[in-house]
């Protein structure tokens, strides 16, 4: 994984090599390389650089920043990266301040944070830093990654999901399973959802977790997630747990396509995992036992086609939707600039597009059609294709 540069890496190297303008900012899930990336470019930047994690801060407090900030300046180094950093209350009130004095001294000073929590880093860059920041989001790792950093073929990929850490435990399975549940899932709702935002259902969040993964790529009214849970919430609450879900890079729920902007937020919301180990690590199944149940491998490659349309889709104009009316479904629709691509996704060699995609062709005209697995775009083809692409004429 050291040796590995992932596409983002060069557009954030390039940026800091630049002129002083903005902070550089890396969010993504926990597990997706953002510290590696930060050591890589460490690594580029060689003695000019100053690496301090808010992990290992002996105080939690913004004297922390101000101390590692003036080592950095105090050394003379080019770049000072600033990892965790959300984990420092007041972080972005603290680095405002110091940005805004070196913008006066026109200090060289290039600044990089990383922050695992994007709801948090968000908060802070919303309301302290506009105007001062560039943002590098890391999403999960594709498949073209994941196959050439660790040579994974499509079907380990499609079951083991895109968690490089734990690409060497996957000839013991039991040992793979317990690593994603306790190290990677338990770890991100623990120490990234739990410990800093204000939850008063615990036991809700985590029950919404195993059930959004466990009907991935199912429909579920907010009501009907209620009754499913057993718990007496709301609706306002479950939205709120799984926007949280969603930023913490577990689970997210797809709204509708709609010609209503208030339809499309008020639909019932497709589950859809962002990995799909997560879905398969919880499951308790072996990859034999998925591999030889059609219907639920079938499931599982629609997950992970929707996993992969999301993760390429952030940093883009591109929202990732789906549809359904009475009996007809559309799987994924792509909306870019009032475009729309429809996608359908098949498992079964000899499957074809149904019924409803040509009810959604009448109703909304989209700009292409795409049939995903059976008869249509090979599985491998669309892993390796850019998001982009769908939108060409």
């Amino acid at each position: 994984m050291n040796t590995f540069k992932r596409p983002q890496y060069v557009k954030l190297a390039k940026r800091l090599k630049e002129s002083r303008k903005f902070i550089q900012i890396l969010v993504g899930p926990r597990q997706v390389g953002k510290t590696t990336m930060s050591q890589q470019i460490l690594e580029e930047f060689g003695e000019a650089a100053h690496f301090a994690s808010a992990d290992f801060a002996s105080t939690r407090s913004n004297a922390w920043i101000e101390q590692e900030w003036y080592t950095a300046k105090i050394q003379n180094k080019k770049l000072l990266i600033m990892d965790e950093v959300q984990k420092i209350p007041d972080w972005s009130n603290t680095v405002k301040a110091l940005w805004d004095k070196d913008t006066i001294e026109k200090s060289k000073l290039q600044v990089l944070l990383l922050g695992s929590s994007s709801l948090l880093m968000q908060k802070g860059l919303s309301e302290s830093l506009a105007g001062r920041f560039e943002k590098t989001h890391l999403p999960h790792w594709s498949y073209g990654e994941m196959h050439e950093a660790f040579n994974l073929n499509l079907e380990e990929y499609i079951y083991f999901g895109a968690y490089p850490g734990a690409i060497s435990l996957i000839s013991d399975e039991s040992r793979w399973r317990n690593y994603i549940i306790d190290s990677l899932i338990e770890s991100t709702v623990s120490r990234d959802i739990l410990q800093i935002t204000d939850i008063r259902k615990p036991a809700l969040l985590k029950r919404l977790l195993e059930l959004g993964a466990h009907y991935s790529g199912q429909i579920f009214s907010y009501q009907k997630m209620l009754g499913s849970l057993q718990d007496v919430g709301n609706v306002t609450t479950l939205s709120h747990y799984l926007k949280l879900l969603e930023n913490a890079g577990l689970i997210m729920g797809i709204q509708k396509i709609s010609h209503s902007y208030h339809k499309k937020r008020a639909s019932s919301p497709k589950f859809q995992v962002l990995n799909t180990a997560i879905m398969t690590a919880q499951s308790g199944l072996s990859y034999k036992e998925w591999k030889n149940d059609g219907s639920r491998w079938g499931r599982l490659i629609e997950s992970a086609v929707g996993a992969d349309l999301v993760n390429k889709a952030y940093g883009t104009q591109i929202g990732v939707y789906y549809w359904r009316e009475r009996n007809d479904e559309v799987d994924f629709v792509l909306e870019k600039n009032e475009k729309l691509v429809a996608l359908e996704v098949k498992s079964g060699l000899n499957e074809s597009i149904k019924g409803g995609m040509n009810t959604f062709v009448k109703e909304f005209r989209p700009h292409k059609i795409y049939l995903i697995g059976g008869q249509g775009m090979k599985l491998k083809d669309f892993f390796n294709m850019d998001i982009e692409r769908f939108f060409l004429e």
